[in-house]
């Protein structure tokens, strides 16, 4: 389970649709208190506890991208249950090893030209 924190302009198809999906079963266990079991007490889980909001803007960046790439996007979040802090400070790794992590995984991740990104 794993919700990046870095734009996800930066993803590739695998890992922006991967994060989707994961965040989605993020969304049910904090919000519709789903599976008071294992992925409850996962690490991942409980940096987003009361930060709803914070993980509702990262699903709406996500969804950005989407739309951004001609992708289609069926699966909104119900805003109302958007509460809490809206920023994510508490980190399972910083961005800068995030991004070292994606960087060495056999993907297109941070492959700007692939997707006509700008050097940024």
């Amino acid at each position: 389970m794993r919700v990046w924190d870095i734009h996800p302009k930066h993803l590739c198809r695998k890992h922006l649709l991967a994060e989707h999906r994961e965040l989605h079963g993020l969304w049910n266990i904090l919000v519709k208190y789903k599976c008071q079991g294992g992925y409850s007490r996962h690490p991942e889980t409980l940096r987003w506890v009361g930060k709803q909001k914070a993980l509702y803007l990262r699903h709406e960046a996500l969804v950005k991208e989407f739309i951004r790439r001609g992708y289609k996007h069926r699966t909104p979040l119900d805003k109302k249950f958007a509460i809490g802090l809206g920023d994510q400070k508490i980190f399972i790794n910083i961005i800068k090893e995030q991004k070292k992590i994606l960087k060495q995984k056999p993907c297109d991740c941070f492959c700007r030209y692939r997707y006509g990104f700008k050097n940024n």
